[in-house]
């Protein structure tokens, strides 16, 4: 899960400890993540102890933290993960935002047992009308691929040469972050339900 990045348009605030539900972002997503029973790990920016401490503290399962330069982009955040991901013999990596609330444990699951059905290609989720959002899935043999990316644009440019599988979610939910203070009122007095974690 990356969060290494520095809420330049929160205004100040950090965008991954206000609350939804109670808790931290990041550690209402992290929870959501940690549920599938599969190994976590969350990219952190250097310097911001308060996010490990604040947003991760009290969770349960198998759960790693790695610092990482998080001016440099999404690319840092890959890089580590995949090396992690190797490293535990993984056949997969979800990259799973901790800014889409929308994402909850059934989104995760339905992206998971997709890929199980087809576990060498690539899956992104998108919008029901079928905007490419987030998570990603990407197959254990792109991991040598992810360490020679740089830069914020993510896997773009790798994605744009995979085969990708689609799976569309409700709604926006694989869209709709929680970037600006406006993005944050209207997820707060929207009409439907928060998902459950």
């Amino acid at each position: 899960m990356p969060a290494a990045g520095r809420s330049s348009r929160m205004g100040g605030r950090d965008k991954l400890l206000l609350e939804l539900d109670g808790v931290p972002l990041l550690h209402r997503q992290a929870a959501a993540a940690l549920s599938l029973g599969a190994p976590v790990l969350i990219t952190l920016p250097r310097g911001r102890d308060r996010r490990r401490g604040k947003a991760l503290g009290g969770l349960k399962g198998p759960l790693w933290t790695r610092e990482v330069e998080g001016d440099e982009g999404m690319a840092a955040s890959l890089r580590a993960g995949a090396s992690w991901a190797l490293g535990q013999g993984a056949r997969a990596l979800m990259v799973m935002l901790p800014d889409l609330p929308g994402i909850g444990a059934p989104e995760i699951a339905t992206l998971a047992q997709a890929f199980a059905q087809e576990p060498g290609r690539c899956l992104r989720a998108t919008s029901q009308d079928g905007e490419p959002g987030h998570p990603v899935i990407l197959p254990a043999r792109l991991f040598t691929a992810v360490a020679d990316l740089h830069g914020d644009q993510g896997a773009r440019a790798l994605l744009a040469r995979e085969s990708v599988l689609s799976l569309p979610l409700p709604g926006r939910a694989a869209v709709m972050d929680l970037d600006t203070p406006d993005a944050w009122a209207a997820w707060q007095t929207r009409d439907n339900s928060t998902p459950t974690v």
